[in-house]
Protein backbone atom coordinates (compact mmCIF):
# COMPACT_ATOMS: atom_id res chain seq x y z
CA UNK A 1 0.00 0.00 0.00
CA UNK A 2 1.23 3.46 -0.91
CA UNK A 3 2.03 5.35 2.32
CA UNK A 4 1.58 8.73 0.58
CA UNK A 5 -1.31 8.34 -1.86
CA UNK A 6 -2.10 11.26 -4.11
CA UNK A 7 -5.08 13.30 -2.97
CA UNK A 8 -8.31 12.32 -4.72
CA UNK A 9 -10.40 15.01 -6.42
CA UNK A 10 -13.94 13.75 -7.07
CA UNK A 11 -16.12 15.55 -9.63
CA UNK A 12 -19.84 15.01 -9.10
CA UNK A 13 -22.97 15.68 -11.12
CA UNK A 14 -26.35 14.02 -11.20
CA UNK A 15 -26.13 11.69 -14.21
CA UNK A 16 -22.35 11.25 -14.52
CA UNK A 17 -22.73 11.15 -18.29
CA UNK A 18 -21.45 14.53 -19.54
CA UNK A 19 -20.22 17.41 -17.37
CA UNK A 20 -18.43 15.38 -14.73
CA UNK A 21 -16.65 13.31 -17.41
CA UNK A 22 -15.65 16.43 -19.34
CA UNK A 23 -14.27 17.88 -16.09
CA UNK A 24 -12.57 14.62 -15.08
CA UNK A 25 -10.80 14.32 -18.43
CA UNK A 26 -9.75 17.96 -18.53
CA UNK A 27 -8.59 18.02 -14.91
CA UNK A 28 -6.65 14.77 -15.27
CA UNK A 29 -4.87 16.13 -18.36
CA UNK A 30 -4.17 19.51 -16.74
CA UNK A 31 -3.07 18.15 -13.34
CA UNK A 32 -0.57 15.61 -14.59
CA UNK A 33 0.39 13.46 -11.61
CA UNK A 34 -0.36 16.08 -8.94
CA UNK A 35 -3.51 14.25 -7.79
CA UNK A 36 -5.96 11.50 -8.69
CA UNK A 37 -9.18 12.49 -10.45
CA UNK A 38 -12.46 10.59 -10.62
CA UNK A 39 -16.10 11.38 -11.33
CA UNK A 40 -19.44 10.01 -10.19
CA UNK A 41 -23.13 10.86 -10.02
CA UNK A 42 -25.97 10.89 -7.53
CA UNK A 43 -28.23 9.21 -10.13
CA UNK A 44 -25.86 7.79 -12.75
CA UNK A 45 -27.19 7.52 -16.30
CA UNK A 46 -25.30 4.28 -16.88
CA UNK A 47 -23.38 5.59 -19.89
CA UNK A 48 -21.00 8.32 -20.99
CA UNK A 49 -22.68 10.50 -23.61
CA UNK A 50 -21.24 9.83 -27.09
CA UNK A 51 -21.07 13.55 -27.90
CA UNK A 52 -19.04 14.15 -24.72
CA UNK A 53 -16.57 11.52 -25.90
CA UNK A 54 -16.51 13.13 -29.35
CA UNK A 55 -15.86 16.73 -28.23
CA UNK A 56 -13.12 15.59 -25.86
CA UNK A 57 -11.48 13.66 -28.69
CA UNK A 58 -11.42 16.95 -30.63
CA UNK A 59 -9.06 18.40 -28.01
CA UNK A 60 -6.94 15.26 -27.73
CA UNK A 61 -8.42 13.80 -24.53
CA UNK A 62 -9.78 10.25 -24.62
CA UNK A 63 -12.65 9.59 -22.21
CA UNK A 64 -14.03 6.61 -24.15
CA UNK A 65 -12.89 4.28 -21.34
CA UNK A 66 -14.80 6.19 -18.65
CA UNK A 67 -17.89 4.64 -17.10
CA UNK A 68 -20.90 6.16 -15.36
CA UNK A 69 -20.76 5.35 -11.64
CA UNK A 70 -22.57 6.14 -8.39
CA UNK A 71 -20.93 8.37 -5.80
CA UNK A 72 -21.37 5.59 -3.22
CA UNK A 73 -18.37 3.84 -4.81
CA UNK A 74 -16.20 6.51 -3.18
CA UNK A 75 -17.73 6.65 0.31
CA UNK A 76 -15.17 4.24 1.78
CA UNK A 77 -12.07 6.06 0.55
CA UNK A 78 -10.52 9.38 1.51
CA UNK A 79 -11.62 12.12 -0.86
CA UNK A 80 -9.55 15.28 -0.55
CA UNK A 81 -11.72 17.55 -2.68
CA UNK A 82 -15.28 17.29 -4.01
CA UNK A 83 -16.29 19.49 -6.92
CA UNK A 84 -19.95 19.54 -7.93
CA UNK A 85 -20.78 20.72 -11.44
CA UNK A 86 -24.60 20.85 -11.17
CA UNK A 87 -27.09 22.01 -8.56
CA UNK A 88 -28.67 18.61 -7.93
CA UNK A 89 -25.34 16.95 -7.11
CA UNK A 90 -24.42 19.82 -4.80
CA UNK A 91 -27.60 19.25 -2.81
CA UNK A 92 -27.18 15.44 -2.79
CA UNK A 93 -23.47 15.49 -2.00
CA UNK A 94 -22.52 13.59 1.16
CA UNK A 95 -19.46 14.30 3.24
CA UNK A 96 -16.68 11.91 2.27
CA UNK A 97 -14.07 10.44 4.63
CA UNK A 98 -11.04 12.71 4.67
CA UNK A 99 -12.78 15.42 2.63
CA UNK A 100 -10.89 18.67 3.03
CA UNK A 101 -12.34 20.90 0.31
CA UNK A 102 -15.64 21.32 -1.48
CA UNK A 103 -16.35 23.50 -4.49
CA UNK A 104 -19.53 24.08 -6.48
CA UNK A 105 -19.03 25.21 -10.08
CA UNK A 106 -22.29 24.72 -12.00
CA UNK A 107 -22.37 24.33 -15.79
CA UNK A 108 -25.23 23.85 -18.26
CA UNK A 109 -26.03 20.21 -18.98
CA UNK A 110 -25.20 19.55 -22.64
CA UNK A 111 -27.20 16.30 -22.50
CA UNK A 112 -30.32 18.49 -22.68
CA UNK A 113 -29.20 20.16 -25.93
CA UNK A 114 -31.74 19.96 -28.75
CA UNK A 115 -31.66 20.52 -32.50
CA UNK A 116 -29.48 19.00 -35.15
CA UNK A 117 -26.39 17.04 -34.22
CA UNK A 118 -24.27 20.07 -35.17
CA UNK A 119 -26.36 22.32 -32.87
CA UNK A 120 -25.97 19.80 -30.05
CA UNK A 121 -22.22 19.58 -30.68
CA UNK A 122 -22.02 23.38 -30.40
CA UNK A 123 -23.51 23.16 -26.88
CA UNK A 124 -21.16 20.32 -25.91
CA UNK A 125 -18.17 22.32 -27.19
CA UNK A 126 -19.25 25.47 -25.34
CA UNK A 127 -19.67 23.60 -22.04
CA UNK A 128 -16.38 21.72 -22.61
CA UNK A 129 -14.56 25.01 -23.16
CA UNK A 130 -16.16 26.61 -20.06
CA UNK A 131 -15.15 23.58 -17.98
CA UNK A 132 -11.63 23.70 -19.47
CA UNK A 133 -11.20 27.34 -18.37
CA UNK A 134 -12.36 26.72 -14.80
CA UNK A 135 -10.70 23.34 -14.23
CA UNK A 136 -7.51 24.38 -16.04
CA UNK A 137 -7.17 27.35 -13.69
CA UNK A 138 -7.91 25.11 -10.70
CA UNK A 139 -5.20 22.62 -11.76
CA UNK A 140 -2.68 25.43 -12.30
CA UNK A 141 -3.41 26.76 -8.80
CA UNK A 142 -3.05 23.33 -7.24
CA UNK A 143 0.29 22.73 -8.98
CA UNK A 144 1.59 26.07 -7.69
CA UNK A 145 1.15 24.98 -4.06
Amino acid sequence: MNPNPKPLVLVLCTGNSCRSHLAEGILRAAAGDAFEVASAGSKPAGHVHPLAIRVMHEIGIDISGHRSKHLSEFLSQPVHTVITVCGNADQACPIFPGQVNRHHWPFDDPAHATGTEEEQLAVFRRVRDEIARVFGAYAAGRRDR
